[in-house]
Formats: C-alpha cells, sequence, structure tokens
C-alpha cells in the first residue's frame, strides 16, 4: 500500500495565508502543509511504509494535475493506495476536521482512523465532526477528492486565522502534533489491512 501525501496550494496561491499577526508573524499555507507532509514522509520511511510526495514543487500545481499524478500512482501500484491531503483552513472558527466525498466509501475508514488519532494526540483541541452518515468526516464535493480514483481523505488541521490555532501551528511543537496524527492514523488503518 503506497501512502499519496498531497501538500495542498503553492507559494503564489491567492490567499492562503493567515493574516499578520500584532507581533509581525504569518503562516504561509504552502509552507505549513509541505513542512506537515515532509515530516509524515520522514516518519512513514522510518516505518518502511512506501509513500510519495504528490507535489515536490513549490509553485502551484492545479487540481486536474494533482488528480492525474495521483490516479498514475494509483494504477501503477495496482490499484493499492490512498491519498492524504493536508490543509490550514481559514474562514472564521477553530477546531480540526476531515473530509472525505459524499457517500460511504473506503476513505470513510480511514478518515475515521486519522480522527481517532487526532483524538489522542490533540485533546484539548475542538473537533469538528458530523455524524450524519454515522462517522466523524464531513463531505464535500473538492476537486481531489472526487476525481482521484483511490481512496482519498482531506484534512483542515486548524485555523491559520484564528491567532490562538495559528500560533500552535506556527510552533515546531503543532507541527510535529499534525504530522504524527497522520502517521498514526496511517498506521492503525493499515493494521487492519494486515489482519484481512
Amino acid at each position: 500500500m503506497k501512502i499519496i501525501l498531497d501538500n495542498g496550494h503553492g507559494r503564489e496561491t491567492k490567499g492562503k495565508r493567515s493574516p499578520v499577526w500584532p507581533d509581525g508573524s504569518q503562516l504561509l499555507e504552502y509552507e505549513f502543509n509541505r513542512h506537515v507532509v515532509q515530516i509524515i514522509k520522514q516518519e512513514l520511511d522510518k516505518l518502511f511504509i512506501p509513500n510519495i510526495i504528490l507535489v515536490p514543487e513549490e509553485n502551484d500545481i492545479s487540481l486536474k494535475e494533482r488528480c492525474e499524478r495521483a490516479n498514475k500512482i494509483y494504477q501503477q501500484e495496482n490499484k493499492k493506495a490512498f491519498l492524504i491531503s493536508v490543509h490550514a483552513n481559514a474562514g472564521g472558527g477553530t477546531g480540526w476536521e476531515c473530509f472525505t466525498s459524499v457517500g460511504q466509501t473506503e476513505s470513510d475508514v480511514i478518515a475515521a482512523y486519522i480522527f481517532a488519532a487526532a483524538n489522542r494526540v490533540l485533546p484539548d483541541i475542538r473537533f469538528r465532526k458530523d455524524f450524519t452518515d454515522g462517522d466523524p468526516d464531513k463531505e464535500a464535493h473538492f476537486y481531489i477528492l472526487r476525481k482521484t480514483q483511490c481512496p482519498a481523505v482531506l484534512t483542515e488541521n486548524l485555523f491559520m486565522d484564528n491567532e490562538k490555532d495559528c500560533k500552535f501551528l506556527m510552533t515546531l511543537e503543532g507541527v510535529k502534533k499534525i504530522a504524527l496524527l497522520h502517521v498514526q492514523g496511517i498506521q492503525n488503518y493499515l493494521k487492519t489491512l494486515e489482519n484481512e
């Protein structure tokens, strides 16, 4: 099983940044996403879990191109791959959430494991859940979730326009914890496949 790691957005993507805080600091989402994904990759490598970074470039790669890359990897791996797209949220709010495409698929199973890991790693964080269909992930028509042939999960890791959330994301501890919850979720999901 190969894990496809998507670090959303690029250097020039408009608007994907926090406000400039009173101390002059600012989070750029493309940097945060890449930092988290790099740590996830390092940890998966230590665990000998096959993985690939979907967008090694710093410039923005279109959603269409990302999905084409993911689908090619999925086909090359004999349909033994899934994608995790890592983001920081914005829009006035707080907390952590996870998205899958509409309907019940293997993506929902993977998301549940990542959610469980997030609950353990970030016990003091608000979780934004939707149990309408019996599991905690939210369903959305995001392009990356709809157009990938493989199971796909998108995580929104706190709000970069909320000062408290953002300040946590700007620390090494925060980045490591966000990466860790992904790694633990991946590990626990893969363990269930070994037992099948």
